[in-house]
């Protein structure tokens, strides 16, 4: 790496998933100074689960203004998976809905008031909606966390869950392209396959994501999946046939592109390669996520130096890293300026009363 770059020359590529705690752990702190990642994102381990609300809120602000200071900006993607049922991350009184598959005839509801809480806490992206179809009965990992089983009836209930939520200023992101719905793994645990050939994909798993598409969803997660009628010998995370010729030209999407996270099983295989982080963007990815549940983050200087390295050659700069940089820069201009406030109880009970509508709050989290 030549002596005039620095690993932040490469770090508006990666979303920062922090070590357990409601304060900023050192290491996380490092690599926050030292990549200036775009942004981060936060688990349950991240929020004093048995505080009150006032003082885990507290801590929360606290630790929003320590990742500030480190990345010497204001403007960056504090972001959270939060979608229901198991799918929380905040205490309480952050209301608990059910999962998708209960109130998909009133998702633009539920996503005016998520969007409404998840905004008080500061937070300006959430990987939600799921636009997975319920398509495998045998699925561990999707489910009801689906919208449904009707490819139509998704993309309807997703577009109007994202509507919902983005006019709570939190921006949405839709997940897990190509559909993650019919597998019998769980790409926590280990690569999946999703067995359906084209023309299966296109009038069903592909459905949601074009309407996403359609109405210029901001930001698009991919899966870690092996899908033989995309491409035979890559996964999606490391595919230019699914993510730069199918996402990118066929369906023309023009957003920012996120992995999941890096670090979960599913990548065992393909973590250690060296040039991993300039693949996955040569992909047509724009931001890889690595979180610290499944692996040591410290990886993130070395997927910096991978990118940088690979920059070093003109094609690659021109064809992958400048219009990267251009959507990136376009996201972070969007990014609405959330600040954390205290909601009153009213707001809660509103909220609690909406998801009694369909079948009550679920306390169970991640």
């Amino acid at each position: 790496m030549p002596e005039t770059l620095k690993l932040s020359d490469a770090g508006h590529h990666f979303i920062l998933g922090l070590r357990p705690g409601p304060t900023l752990h050192e290491i996380d702190r490092e690599i926050l100074e030292k990549v200036q990642p775009a942004g981060v994102i936060l688990f349950r381990d991240n929020f004093d689960q048995t505080a009150f609300y006032a003082d885990w809120h507290r801590q929360l602000a606290e630790l929003r203004q320590a990742i500030a200071a480190c990345l010497k900006r204001d403007r960056f993607i504090m972001s959270v998976d939060h979608e229901g049922g198991r799918v929380v991350r905040a205490p309480a009184p952050v209301t608990r809905f059910e999962y998708a598959t209960h109130w998909a005839g009133k998702a633009e509801a539920i996503g005016r008031a998520m969007g409404h809480e998840l905004a008080s806490l500061g937070f300006n992206l959430n990987y939600a909606p799921v636009a997975d179809i319920n398509s495998n009965p045998d699925n561990p990992v999707i489910g009801a966390r689906a919208f449904g089983a009707a490819p139509e009836a998704v993309a309807r209930a997703a577009l109007a869950f994202a509507r919902g939520q983005q006019s709570e200023k939190v921006l949405a992101c839709v997940k897990h392209f190509p559909g993650h719905g019919d597998t019998t793994g769980d790409s926590h645990y280990t690569l999946p396959t999703a067995q359906a050939d084209r023309a299966t994909l296109d009038a069903r798993e592909l459905v949601p994501f074009k309407a996403a598409i359609g109405a210029s969803i901001p930001v698009v997660m991919t899966s870690h999946l092996m899908v033989p009628a995309l491409d035979t010998e890559n996964p999606v995370t490391l595919s230019q046939k699914v993510v730069r010729d199918c996402l990118r030209t066929e369906l023309g999407y023009q957003g920012v592109v996120v992995t999941d996270d890096v670090g979960m099983h599913a990548m065992d295989d393909y973590r250690e390669a060296p040039g991993l982080a300039a693949d996955i963007l040569n992909a047509g990815h724009d931001l890889i996520m690595l979180c610290a549940h499944w692996t040591d983050t410290r990886k993130l200087y070395d997927f910096a130096e991978a990118v940088l390295k690979a920059g070093q050659a003109q094609d690659y700069a021109t064809r992958v890293l400048a219009p990267s940089r251009r959507r990136i820069e376009a996201l972070l201009q969007r990014l609405p300026d959330n600040r954390p406030v205290l909601l009153p109880e009213s707001v809660f009970e509103a909220h609690r009363a909406l998801g009694t509508e369909f079948g009550g709050e679920r306390a169970e989290v991640m």
